[in-house]
């Protein structure tokens, strides 16, 4: 309980209210478009979801809330995702930068609706399955490493009979979709940038996880797909 209690620091509450809540208003905060709803849609998405699902992990997995918040302090992180976590961080803080730019300067056209009720379905369902993978795998670091400390196994409940990397897939539906919904052609620029950067990073901690997690391997054979089932 104390170490918990540690966790929930002045430092902690500002890094969220930044990360989380100022980067999903962005896109009002910079074009000033206060009636713009698809925007308004997006950061509430944003705000809940981060919120519901971390609420829900902390009650099944209290220690791994302890476990994210001490990301960038874990000494055992595998060396490439010191440099992988934070380009994907960089690219999820420049979509909403440049739907807001877009919206400011008026540069791409308005998607018709129905392609913004599909795209809003795809990002429900993008959170719906990082959440769900989020709250079934105790080991669901911001990081990759091998966390020998926590007892770290194979989860393979879940999302996680399906796909070997759910929270992944989640994420990239997410993105890929909030264009649409923000109504600008310009932010898939970091959408695609920080696709390729999950699908290197699934790459490589998959061939990490198979090298130094025991029974890894034995749940690749049972689980063939990594990001999408029937096709990798």
């Amino acid at each position: 309980m104390n170490n918990q209690s540690k966790t929930i620091t002045p430092s902690i509450i500002l890094q969220v209210i930044l990360v989380i809540v100022v980067i999903s208003l962005l896109p009002l905060l910079v074009s000033r478009q206060w009636d713009w709803w698809e925007a308004w849609v997006y950061a509430l998405l944003a705000i809940g979801g981060f919120a519901v699902s971390r609420l829900l992990a902390a009650r099944k997995h209290p220690d791994l809330i302890h476990e994210r918040a001490k990301t960038i302090q874990h000494e055992n992180t595998e060396a490439w995702d010191k440099r992988l976590a934070p380009l994907s961080g960089l690219g999820g803080g420049l979509l909403p930068l440049i739907a807001g730019l877009d919206a400011l300067f008026n540069w791409s056209p308005a998607f018709p609706l129905g392609w913004k009720i599909a795209a809003l379905a795809l990002i429900l369902g993008g959170y719906a399955l990082s959440s769900y993978a989020l709250v079934e795998n105790r080991f669901f670091s911001g990081v990759v490493r091998i966390q020998s400390e926590r007892g770290h196994h194979v989860v393979s409940s879940g999302p996680y009979r399906w796909m070997r990397h759910p929270g992944y897939a989640g994420a990239m539906l997410t993105y890929l979709a909030t264009p649409l919904l923000l109504d600008s052609y310009w932010a898939f620029l970091p959408a695609i940038f920080i696709t390729i950067v999950l699908i290197i990073r699934t790459w490589l901690e998959d061939r990490t996880l198979q090298e130094k997690l025991v029974g890894y391997r034995e749940y690749t054979r049972r689980v063939r797909y990594q990001l999408f089932p029937g096709i990798w």
